[in-house]
């Protein structure tokens, strides 16, 4: 029942700040006062906005040329490629075996390989590599941490079903400990991870979670069986099905709630996940809780990444893509301020958190407020940035979409410009304290 007038509950908040909508919506107020010079901690020059989207148009030509519809969407899949294919093959080993399994239970598996991949996801430090035995290659970030966690699932590291070693379930995750996960990973005291302990609960709470939603994830508590679900609710479309992305992100805030850690914002009684008080919004806040402003990345990036072989495998239409944001985190935001569109304010940050003077560069938490400001502008900066690069190359949103331009042009180009300008670590601006929750 709607209260026209009267000011939201703090349930109702929160449940409004679990939404896809309210991200936006909420960045967009940050946006608003950055636009009047008032934020606390940066200064925002929008004219810097064109250097981004031409250093964009020229990445992406570089690597597409013309051709923008072989852009692929961002997702984990691209990283558990890196060096070699290894999902399509995968899949084709599947289709071998004497018990092929259908379309739709390989949908399930890649969901499984996914989600658990995207978990594993949070930053790995400047130092940590992944020797990959198969191949001889090695990766680092992002491209490491997808390589190990596909070659662990392969080998059934997340199962506890014995007949099928290649699937995600509650019983093989409560048996992960971070010895296990490090061994794995090949983290070690000269190969040293940041954060495995918070990966590693990351997936003992992924265990619970799937437990606790039979709903979503079935009786044998497999992210994959998140498929059953959302084909009850989808709508028959000839030989295939429509589903909205509401429902996808409903089952992943909701069923995935109980895997954050205990210390994120609580409102209402509800935990929130990645959801921050922003210290700029507090002089205008009317209402308990309009200060929050939701970021859900890691919500977001899963869904992003389970999207694709939702659509390209099962074969199902996906719709209100549109609702999806650009993703929060140290790449998209950083590539804002090493090209100027963001600037912290001189004096801004306190000098207990450069704990290295020599590179100049801020190692903050990310309830920081700061943090929170940069998080928040990343979110409608990158909107406005895809527009301009749009622009450029005569194309509409339906012709290059936001997931397109965060893998072929601000997420890529985050980092090329951060190897640019500190070619050692080839680190972000602006250093965040990963717990391996969060980014």
């Amino acid at each position: 029942m709607m209260n026209f007038g009267k000011p939201l509950t703090p349930q109702q908040t929160a449940a409004y700040l679990r939404t896809l909508p309210a991200i936006r919506e909420r960045c967009g107020r940050v946006h608003a006062l950055a636009q009047k010079g008032e934020l606390q901690y940066f200064t925002y020059d929008p004219e810097k906005e064109e250097d981004i989207a031409q250093f964009c148009v020229d990445i992406i030509k570089r690597d597409f040329g013309t051709n923008y519809a072989s852009i692929p969407p961002h997702g984990r899949w691209r990283h558990l490629d890196a060096g070699r294919p290894r999902v399509g093959p995968l899949i084709e080993k599947w289709k071998a075996s004497a018990n092929p399994p259908d379309q739709k239970e390989i949908t399930k598996r890649l969901i499984d390989l996914f989600l658990v991949s995207v978990l594993l996801d949070a930053g790995a430090g400047n130092t940590w590599t992944y020797h990959e035995k198969q191949s001889d290659m090695k990766f680092t970030r992002s491209e490491g941490l997808g390589v190990a966690s596909i070659n662990m699932f392969e080998e059934g590291f997340f199962s506890g079903d014995s007949s099928n070693p290649h699937k995600v379930d509650a019983e093989g995750l409560a048996r992960i400990t971070p010895e296990m996960a490090a061994s794995a990973m090949q983290v070690s005291s000269s190969n040293p991870m940041v954060g495995i302990d918070g990966r590693t609960s990351l997936l003992t709470n992924l265990s619970n979670a799937l437990k606790a939603s039979p709903k979503f994830f079935g009786d044998d508590a497999r992210p994959g069986n998140l498929i059953d679900f959302l084909e009850s609710g989808s709508i028959a479309n000839g030989s295939t099905r429509r589903v909205h992305i509401f429902a996808l992100w409903t089952v992943l805030i909701e069923g995935l709630a109980p895997i954050w850690p205990a210390t994120r914002t609580t409102f209402g009684g509800v935990p929130l996940g990645d959801v921050w008080p922003c210290d700029a919004l507090k002089p205008t806040s009317l209402n308990e809780g309009d200060e929050l402003v939701p970021f859900h990345k890691l919500t977001g990036w899963i869904t992003y990444s389970l999207v694709e072989p939702i659509q390209t495998v099962l074969g199902w239409d996906v719709e209100g893509l549109e609702h999806m944001t650009g993703l929060p985190e140290y790449r998209n935001g950083g590539l804002l301020v090493d090209l100027g569109v963001l600037s912290l304010r001189p004096g801004a940050i306190t000098s207990s958190f450069y704990s290295d003077p020599d590179t100049g560069i801020a190692k903050l938490p990310p309830s920081h407020p700061a943090i929170v400001e940069w998080r928040a502008m990343t979110v409608i900066e990158l909107d406005r940035i895809a527009d301009k690069i749009r622009q450029k190359l005569g194309l509409t949103a339906e012709q290059l979409s936001l997931a397109q331009v965060l893998e072929s042009a601000t997420w890529k180009g985050g980092r090329e410009i951060a190897k640019q300008k500190r070619p050692a670590s080839g680190g972000p601006p602006i250093d965040i304290e990963s717990d391996g929750t969060v980014f």
